[in-house]
């Protein structure tokens, strides 16, 4: 019920997820990101914990393919879980259990791979790497959000997805960006984008603000001066 993407920019060093499903709030348990170690989703029938354990290994040392693999490698009730994962060289590695739901399919990219189960074509994962690969020169926000929705025009889901999210790790212990859509009846992979342009001229000013307020500029709401 979920496809996503998960991205390393080698320009700027940083990594991150672009996502979204059927269900409620996505963005709350699928999608993870950790500065020095890179980007992971875990979804289908959804396990939180590995996101993490995985993203550790990768700031231990680990490539995204051992980090995977051990991760996954004899995990209980692993057979229900589809997992994808990027590090900050560009390594990429995925899982796919034998109880994925419905039609599922994986695809590979320069430090980039796509994954999505109960698709309604196997071209969807595809048609997402190579709107992330087209534009390598584009901020890496911008091509998550891209090539989600390049899956979502390739034919998405068997049925409506509903929420969304959106991920970039780089040198902070928090995201750069954090954007979610927990639910909506419109198109997440649109709301998605109108929120990222909404955001994308706020993100350098909340990131000053946070390192040095002395240098930020106002919010520009009313009291602030």
């Amino acid at each position: 019920m979920t496809f996503s993407i998960v991205g390393f920019c080698e320009r700027t060093g940083m990594a991150g997820v672009s996502i979204t499903t059927s269900s409620i709030c996505v963005g709350s348990r699928c999608p993870w990101v950790l500065a020095g170690g890179g980007a992971v989703t875990t979804q289908n029938v959804t396990d939180p914990t590995i996101g993490n354990e995985v993203l550790n290994s990768m700031a231990g040392g680990m490539s995204a393919a051992d980090a995977v693999n051990a991760a996954m490698d004899g995990r209980v009730h692993a057979d229900y879980r589809q997992v994808a994962a990027v590090d900050l060289k560009g390594g990429i590695a995925h899982f796919t259990g034998a109880n994925i739901l419905g039609t599922n399919m994986v695809a590979e990219g320069r430090h980039c791979v796509a994954a999505g189960n109960l698709l309604s074509t196997t071209d969807v994962p595809a048609a997402m790497v190579r709107e992330f690969e087209r534009a390598p020169e584009r901020h890496i926000a911008e091509r998550l959000v891209a090539a989600l929705q390049a899956g979502i025009d390739a034919g998405g889901e068997e049925g409506d997805t509903h929420s969304g999210g959106l991920l970039v790790a780089h040198e902070q212990p928090w995201p750069l960006v954090d954007l979610r859509v927990d639910w909506t009846d419109d198109c997440p992979g649109q709301v998605l984008r109108d929120l990222w342009d909404r955001y994308e001229p706020e993100m350098q000013p909340y990131l000053t603000r946070a390192l040095n307020p002395s240098d930020a500029p106002s919010y520009g709401v009313p009291g602030d001066q």
